[in-house]
């Protein structure tokens, strides 16, 4: 079912699906709720699944130039209050996970469980700040040229010919999100704080899904975060760029519907 709340002079879109525990799908960047459809077939049969148009994105309003991780997560918090739901699983995609750890710090009681699924913890180095502000320049000038070009590299080499009408969808997708929005992301994943001193913290399991062959985030770098929380999980994808439920759906959808079901055994 869509749904929409209003919200500080905005307003954000959703949809819920199906009955049972909570389970949170934040999108990434240039994204929307349409990228976990897959997902929410698989997930509603056992649980009550929520999607969200993070701000910017979708059908949620553009708030601000600048759409901080703690201001996201904050609308997030705002979805599972008016839902009623004071404890859920998040499964954040690459800036759903800065998300998803933003709410952590935040909101940390309310969380029986999170999934970093092609996403990490720590910030952005100096280099990689002026590079965001680089590509918000970038955008400015031509934000659908940008889009264009940004979405094949978020896929594996080797399978950017066999995903070409995956793609094509993909791209048509994010060239519906406004130049604002874009660049209020850019703007927030720069200035998000680390959370590497956070994951050792958490009390709750996460789980890391990471692509061997993601040229957005190495899975060299994802692997050393492992070890820092008191429970992780990880699935580790051969074959596989930072888009994993496009390249590899079938080894995803089982795996972590087993970690949900941990998740609540506790609860």
């Amino acid at each position: 079912m869509e749904k929409q709340i209003v919200w500080q002079q905005g307003h954000i879109h959703y949809l819920t699906e199906g009955k049972g525990y909570s389970v949170v799908l934040l999108h990434g960047f240039l994204e929307n709720i349409h990228i976990w459809d897959g997902f929410i077939n698989f997930l509603k049969s056992g649980f009550k699944v929520i999607v969200i148009d993070l701000p910017g994105f979708g059908k949620t309003s553009v708030f601000h130039d600048n759409h901080k991780m703690s201001f996201m997560a904050d609308a997030v918090k705002a979805v599972l209050d008016t839902e009623n739901i004071s404890q859920t699983v998040l499964v954040g995609h690459s800036m759903g996970g800065y998300v998803s750890l933003a709410f952590a710090k935040i909101y940390p009681k309310m969380l029986a469980g999170m999934v970093l699924f092609h996403s990490q913890a720590a910030g952005d180095n100096e280099e990689g700040k002026r590079n965001r502000s680089r590509t918000i320049e970038v955008v400015k000038r031509d934000h659908k040229d940008f889009i264009s070009k940004f979405i094949p590299l978020l896929f594996a080499e080797e399978n950017v010919n066999r995903f070409a009408k995956e793609i094509a969808h993909l791209r048509e997708m994010s060239l519906q999100t406004q130049a604002q929005g874009v660049i209020a992301a850019i703007a927030g994943m720069r200035d998000r704080e680390d959370g590497l001193k956070l994951l050792t913290k958490l009390t709750f399991p996460v789980f890391f899904v990471a692509g061997k062959q993601d040229s957005r985030i190495p899975v060299e770098k994802i692997s050393k975060q492992m070890a820092l929380p008191a429970h992780a999980e990880a699935l580790l994808l051969d074959h596989t760029g930072h888009m994993g439920f496009v390249e590899a759906p079938g080894k995803i959808f089982p795996v972590l519907a087993g970690f949900l079901n941990r998740c609540f055994a506790e609860v």
